[in-house]
This record gives C-alpha cells, sequence and structure tokens, in this order.
C-alpha cells in the first residue's frame, strides 16, 4: 500500500503507524497493513468552577484528538447526554477544558471523558463526578488545603504516593478548595532524602522535577508529575475543585518585578517566568481564564443561597516584600480589592467563603527584614499591605455583611484563629474566624508569630516540633467545612492526613 507523504505526516501526528501485518494462514496476505492507534488519556479527568447548570470538565490527550464528554445521572450512563470540545493539541500541551452547560442543579451527575482522532479512532473512556450547584438550601461539605510535593516530598512509593487525596475523597466532599501552592515549580526531587533519624523518604522522579522549572514545558512538567500519583488522579475524578495560586507555582516569595538572585536561574526576570507560569497553571487545572475577573484568577463561585466562595489572587498584585510598611501597600490591588468589597455586599449566600492564599495576621518572613504575607510584624496601626485589608474589614461592618469565613494554607500547619476588635490595634471591623490548612504533602513547619494588627487568637495549633517535617511524622492536614442544609450551622474541622479530626468550630447561622 503506497502512503503519500501527506498522508505519513497525518497519520504520524495522529499516532498513526505503518507496521507488517501478521502473516494470515486463511487468506495469505502477508502486505502491510494500517494500524491506527488509540488516543490516550494521560493523567485522568477533573472538574472544576462548578454552577447550578454544569462544570469545567479538563483532560489531555497524548495526540492530536478532539474531546468529548458524556454525562449521566447514573453510573451504568443510560441516556447519556454528549458534549463536543475542540481538539487538543500540542500548543496546549495536549489539554483541553470543555465547560458542559444545561443539566440539572442539586444533581450528582457522572461524565466519562473519551478522545476522538480526526481518523475516527477513540480512547479509552475515564469516568468522573460532580454535583452541580444546588438551588434549594441543602448539606454542603468542601474541603480545602494546600502545598503540594514541597520541600522535596513528592510522590513515595514506598507508603502508596499522596495517601491524604484518598482519606480526602472518602469523606465524599462535593467541592475541594486548593488553596494555592498546587505544585512547586521551584522544589527539584532526588530519589531520596535521608531524614534527621536516618530514615529514608524515596521519590518517584521526573525530568521536569530534577531542576527548577524555568522553561514553559518544565512548568508543565510540575503539574503532569503530580497526576502521575493515583490517588491525587482518583480524587481528582470525585470532586469538583475550585483553584488558586500562590508562590510556588512559579517561585519562592515571588511579587511582580522581582529579579532573583538565585545560581540555580539563568532567567531573572520573574514576569518572564511568571508569565510561563500561568500558562501552564491553565492548561493544566480545570480553571478558565475568562471565568476571572481580570482573565486571570480571581472570581466568585455561587454554590446555592448557603455558599459563596471568594477566591482572592494576592500573589499577581502585590508589592515588593520590602515595602510592607507605611500607608500604601498593596496585596489585593486596587480593583480586586473593590470587587471583593462589592461582590461580598451583593452576595446573598448565608455563608461567604473568602479563599485568602496568603493568612491575615501570620507573620510570614522573606528573609530577615522582608515579609512576605499581610502582616508585617508591627502590632500597631494597619500599615503596609494591612492597609487594604483594613479597608476591606471596615467595609464588611459598614455594609452589614454577615456570614464571612477566611480560609487559607500557606504555612504548612493547621490553625484556628478568631480575629477579635477587642484584641486589635485596628478596631474597626466585626470578630471573624480565619482558619488555616495543609500541607497535602509538602514538608511541616510552624507555628508563626500572630501580628496583634487585628488582634487574632490562636484558638488551636498543630504543627510540628521542628521545622520541615517530613509527611511521615503526622503532620499533614486538610480542614473541611459541614454546612447544615437545616440549620445553616457550620461546622469547620481540621484534620490530619488520616481522617483523624484535631479541631472542630461550630458557626451559628449569622443574623438577617
Amino acid at each position: 500500500m503506497y502512503l503519500s507523504r501527506r498522508t505519513l505526516l497525518r497519520s504520524t501526528a495522529l499516532g498513526l503507524l505503518a507496521v507488517p501485518a501478521a502473516a494470515c494462514s486463511d487468506s495469505g496476505s502477508t502486505g502491510p497493513a494500517l494500524v491506527r492507534e488509540r488516543p490516550i488519556l494521560t493523567h485522568g479527568v477533573a472538574a472544576g468552577d462548578v454552577r447550578a447548570d454544569g462544570a469545567l470538565v479538563w483532560a489531555r490527550s497524548d495526540r492530536p484528538a478532539t474531546m468529548i464528554v458524556e454525562t449521566s445521572a447514573t453510573e451504568s450512563f443510560t441516556d447519556p447526554v454528549r458534549f463536543e470540545g475542540g481538539l487538543l493539541t500540542p500548543d496546549t500541551d495536549g489539554t483541553g477544558r470543555l465547560r458542559l452547560t444545561g443539566l440539572p442543579a442539586g444533581q450528582q451527575v457522572h461524565y466519562r471523558v473519551t478522545l476522538e482522532g480526526d481518523d475516527g479512532a477513540t480512547s479509552e473512556a475515564v469516568t468522573g463526578v460532580f454535583r452541580t450547584a444546588p438551588s434549594v438550601a441543602g448539606d454542603i461539605r468542601l474541603q480545602w488545603s494546600g502545598d503540594t510535593a514541597g520541600q522535596g516530598y513528592g510522590i513515595n512509593p514506598d507508603v502508596g504516593g499522596m495517601r491524604v487525596f484518598d482519606t480526602m475523597a472518602a469523606r465524599d466532599p462535593h467541592l475541594f478548595l486548593h488553596s494555592g501552592d498546587v505544585v512547586y515549580a521551584d522544589g527539584p526531587l532526588k530519589e531520596s532524602v535521608t531524614l534527621p533519624d536516618g530514615r529514608i523518604w524515596r521519590n518517584t522522579v521526573s525530568e521536569a522535577k530534577s531542576a527548577v522549572a524555568q522553561t514553559l514545558d518544565q512548568y508543565r512538567g510540575q503539574y503532569a508529575y503530580n497526576l502521575t500519583d493515583d490517588n491525587y488522579r482518583r480524587f481528582n475524578s470525585s470532586v469538583a475543585q475550585i483553584v488558586q495560586w500562590d508562590d510556588h507555582e512559579t517561585v519562592n516569595n515571588w511579587y511582580p518585578g522581582e529579579v532573583l538572585d538565585l545560581d540555580a536561574y539563568t532567567e531573572k526576570n520573574v514576569d518572564v517566568l511568571a508569565q510561563r507560569a500561568f500558562q501552564a497553571y491553565h492548561e493544566w487545572l480545570p480553571v478558565e481564564p475568562a471565568d476571572a475577573v481580570d482573565g486571570r484568577v480571581y472570581r466568585k463561585i455561587g454554590y446555592g443561597p448557603l455558599l459563596d466562595v471568594f477566591v482572592l489572587d494576592m500573589r499577581t498584585y502585590k508589592d515588593a516584600n520590602g515595602i510592607n510598611t507605611g500607608a500604601a501597600g498593596q496585596i489585593l490591588g486596587a480593583a480586586q480589592k473593590e470587587w471583593l468589597i462589592r461582590e461580598l455586599g451583593a452576595s446573598t449566600a448565608t455563608w461567604k467563603i473568602i479563599a485568602n492564599d496568603l493568612p491575615l495576621g501570620v507573620v510570614v518572613p522573606d528573609g530577615d527584614t522582608a515579609f512576605e504575607g499581610v502582616a508585617n510584624g508591627e502590632p500597631g496601626p494597619p500599615s503596609g499591605r494591612e492597609s487594604e485589608i483594613a479597608q476591606v474589614l471596615s467595609a464588611i461592618k459598614a455594609g452589614r455583611i454577615t456570614g464571612t469565613v477566611w480560609l487559607t494554607a500557606d504555612v504548612h500547619y493547621t490553625a484556628a484563629h478568631r480575629y477579635s476588635p477587642d484584641r486589635a490595634v485596628y478596631k474597626d471591623f466585626d470578630e471573624f474566624w480565619e482558619f488555616v490548612s495543609g500541607p497535602l504533602n509538602a514538608g511541616g513547619f510552624g507555628p508563626n508569630d500572630l501580628d496583634a494588627t487585628f488582634g487574632p487568637e490562636a484558638v488551636f495549633v498543630h504543627a510540628p516540633p521542628a521545622p520541615n517535617s517530613s509527611p511521615l511524622d503526622g503532620y499533614q492536614h486538610f480542614g473541611e467545612v459541614f454546612i447544615d442544609g437545616q440549620t445553616s450551622e457550620m461546622r469547620v474541622d481540621l484534620l490530619d492526613a488520616a481522617g483523624t479530626v484535631l479541631f472542630s468550630q461550630l458557626l451559628p447561622p449569622p443574623a438577617r
């Protein structure tokens, strides 16, 4: 059989190979035959940014192929509804997303993804499930955490990989909020790490994880690595995600305009690195830039009459880490700050979760004189980045906005912080809670000092006795919010990786 150059190139791109056919005793044919290779879904499936009528479904193909999603109310996929997406190509590293619409509110949706080459060859299906946002009050279970595969602790085959994801999946959450540091692009992995007590932590490794990420392909490889963990892929297919980003998606403690002084980097301009990191982030996660307010990260996810989630970006718009005093500090930026105040005021949800990727009152140094987060360690009136948070807190009070709860990660321990004007230097705000969780699979640290400006009290803390404790030491965490559909009460649990509840706080429904 003759193959033209055009056909051969097209066949190679689609994974079609011309190979000799095995001799057939019936026909005697020994000529070459065209064997079609099926496209492959390489890293599982995921759903994110759920709405009342659907969600965003993500997948990746090993070759150019069209993404097909079918949905059903049952696992048997009786009478499935078919959605056809675009062509997945190398331009996006084979990844793609498809927004599903027209589905019923408040329902469990089974979905399966297949890939279809333009020659008709189809992949095996990979299935998942998510719950659409409800239209009426009902129970809601939301989990959150952050910090995945950091400080040299990657996928350890000796302990079955990232088992915390199976622990979370077993609790059947409706939503999972990843609070940032989804990957550690600045954290190369070695095949083994010798712990202080002589134990050995082993890692599976990949080429991309052998050095700090600088190129686009290296940033893409950070996400690909994490999704080689079976537990993580299973979890991704079982719950709708809400994903934000922080620093390690790019480089530790970064801020716009920074120029690195690190020997490991040949590209010193952080703005260049952040652009590549941003592209990989949106390619490899179930997020859609067009759904964000400015086409980047911050956005609101509505989940029925009981819950709105406000996803912040405290990374892209912050000022330099060394400038965190005075009256004009920036952590959100003017546009995001005004958006948050406006949308909180417009929200009719009983509970308003504010997902802040950096804690409010935890002092996080960046070297000896600079600060990574909001707090600056000065227990006086708001200054630096605290000034923007003070404006948000005062607007919440002035607008009589109720039911705000802040959820964060970043600091690699878990804690419950109650902020009160009775203890604070700055008093123009109403009492509120901030809950901290993490890490998922990274070194354990903390606890950090608290800044008195907004009067935080550490009601509960679970942190390791020594810094950079391994995931073997029991200081990996996730948090869980349960909203009772009948009483509207919120219960916040802080758990370890085994699923043990370490702390629980019941919050009564706010007065309307």
